[in-house]
């Protein structure tokens, strides 16, 4: 047998064991989540909320190749809704998966009402509109103090409860946040293979292309902006309830800048790459916060580091959760 005959027949071996490798790592940590103090638990949460976000995102970036930078704004819409509704604010107390439902067409309307006006923006002019969308929904955040509470923000928000369940310790949004993510990475990953998921990719490739062959771009880039911004607004919502207090502050530019890099560092378009992207941008200040005067400088540098060595990120395209899952069972 020739040697490249012999590395074909080792290739598949050694690509299955990694697989394996990936998926027991992945159980044995949500298996041992739960029994971590609770500070830990709290910044694996706030990781599960980040990736919810980076999933949304993508579907905008990675899919239908629009930068978007104003992608806060809708995790704003999310946050404040849960306050507004779950708080003395209004004197609304509604039901935590009302509250859900609620959010998500909101976050909907408001991805269409800033996807109608950039329909024919493309690169830079689309990114500083959206942009400037982000920072016009925290500007307006933070001045209507008769009803967001402005810079002060709202506190004192309703536990969180489904049917009769009450979600209030770090480990119960653990679980709730894992199941989202679940849910919200399989549509996602559905989605990219559906007829519309198909437009999304032959309009990130030539949007005039795509126009030519009888893709209805308008109605695709609005689906998209729809879809991104009801999984941010989601995001927000569980957010909101889970600090039980929202402001300004949680909204700003570097937030939306903060998901953008988790996507490219991690892989454009792929949710593993998502993953992987959020675990270095999340979990490595935390690892490194005894290092306070350092980490920032650190964080840049590798990921200046990875983008020059993985270009296409850490996990590219190519490797999606369909060839993991291929892998597992040996296909």
């Amino acid at each position: 047998m020739s040697v490249a005959e012999t590395l074909a027949a080792v290739r598949p071996r050694s690509s299955r064991a990694v697989a394996f490798l990936v998926f027991a790592i992945a159980i044995a940590l949500i298996a041992a989540t739960p029994f971590l103090p609770n500070y830990y638990i709290r910044v694996i949460d706030s990781l599960l909320i980040y990736i919810l976000l980076g999933i949304g995102l993508n579907i905008v970036i990675g899919y239908t190749g629009l930068l978007d930078l104003g992608f806060v704004a809708f995790y704003a819409v999310g946050a404040y809704s849960y306050a507004l509704l779950a708080s003395p604010q209004l004197g609304l107390h509604l039901p935590f998966l009302l509250i859900l439902l609620v959010a998500a067409c909101l976050g909907a309307i408001t991805g269409i009402l800033l996807g109608i006006p950039v329909l024919r923006l493309r690169g830079d002019y689309l990114a500083i509109v959206t942009l400037g969308f982000g920072e016009i929904v925290r500007i307006i955040i933070n001045n209507l103090d008769w009803l967001t509470g402005g810079p002060k923000g709202i506190a004192r928000l309703d536990k969180a409860s489904i049917l009769g369940i009450q979600i209030a310790r770090p480990v119960d949004f653990f679980w709730l946040l894992l199941v989202v993510v679940l849910l919200a990475g399989l549509v996602a990953w559905r989605l990219e293979r559906s007829i519309l998921g198909k437009a999304w990719a032959a309009i990130r490739e030539d949007q005039d292309a795509a126009r030519g062959i009888g893709i209805n771009t308008t109605n695709a880039k609005l689906a998209a902006f729809a879809t991104s911004a009801t999984i941010g607004s989601i995001a927000g919502a569980i957010f909101g309830a889970s600090q039980r207090f929202v402001s300004p502050e949680s909204f700003t530019l570097q937030e939306s800048v903060l998901i953008v890099l988790m996507i490219v560092v991690g892989g454009i378009g792929n949710i593993l790459g998502i993953v992987a992207g959020a675990a270095i941008l999340i979990l490595l200040p935390e690892v490194l916060r005894e290092f306070a005067e350092w980490r920032i400088l650190f964080l840049g540098l590798l990921m200046i580091f990875l983008i020059i060595v993985r270009p296409a990120g850490i996990v590219p395209r190519s490797f999606g959760p369909d060839k993991l899952i291929r892998r597992l069972i040996g296909k």
